[in-house]
């Protein structure tokens, strides 16, 4: 690839800290230029957005806090926390870009939450209390723990990561229940939850519950999602 033909990725970022500060844990920015890709980052709150589009040719819903219940008709559990009702309006709208758009997109774990609430799907507020605790998604007191995935062996993620069994870092409390239409299941965890989803009528657009990134420079399974990420933004 020729540095003219260098793709912009969007990275989302969290939204306004306690320090007056926006925030990204770097491993996201990493793995987008280890795959080749010069990474934008996309603060909450700027409506811009047919400004900004043109620029990039992919973008990286990152993970985060919980969403506001509100938006998908969930219940207020003590467990939600870091609710950003700006970065939720951001990245919603956002969201909806992409689907309209094509844009590629990979979103990981609170992104794939925003994408499956932006089409009209619902949240399990609280895994253990719907999957037990058999496996865990997180450890106490908010910490990223390894588990099992599953990839469904004929999906478009199955062919990206060159995998349908391993292991990945997770570091969440919620996931999808209700599917919002147009997406289809490609990935669980061994306690069933959903860890994984397609839009077949997109270009490339894959959304995991798990952090690829956290263990993507030394996962060659995991970096692949940002490589073939780039690959499709270099040809966009």
């Amino acid at each position: 690839m020729r540095a003219t033909d260098t793709p912009f990725i969007g990275i989302t970022t969290y939204g306004r800290g306690p320090h007056n500060r926006y925030i990204l844990p770097a491993e996201y920015v990493d793995a987008v230029r280890r795959a080749g890709g010069i990474p934008l980052l996309l603060p909450p709150g700027d409506e811009r957005l047919d400004a900004v589009l043109p620029l990039l040719k992919a973008v990286v819903f990152s993970g985060g806090g919980d969403l506001d219940p509100d938006l998908y008709g969930g219940s207020r559990h003590e467990t939600i926390y870091m609710v950003e009702p700006e970065r939720d309006r951001s990245e919603i709208d956002l969201a909806r870009r992409v689907f309209d758009l094509g844009v590629p997109t990979l979103a990981i774990c609170r992104g794939s939450q925003i994408l499956n609430v932006a089409k009209g799907g619902t949240l399990i507020e609280h895994l253990p209390d719907e999957v037990g605790e058999t496996v865990n998604h997180r450890v106490p007191p908010r910490e990223p723990t390894p588990h099992a995935i599953r990839v469904k062996p004929a999906s478009r993620l199955a062919g990206l990561l060159g995998a349908t069994d391993f292991s990945c870092m997770s570091w969440h409390h919620q996931a999808v229940r209700q599917v919002a239409p147009g997406f289809e299941v490609v990935a669980h965890a061994p306690d069933g939850t959903i860890e994984g989803l397609e839009m077949p009528s997109h270009p490339w657009l894959v959304a995991v519950q798990w952090h690829p990134e956290l263990t993507a420079a030394e996962d060659p399974i995991q970096q692949r999602l940002f490589d073939a990420l780039v690959e499709a933004a270099g040809t966009r």
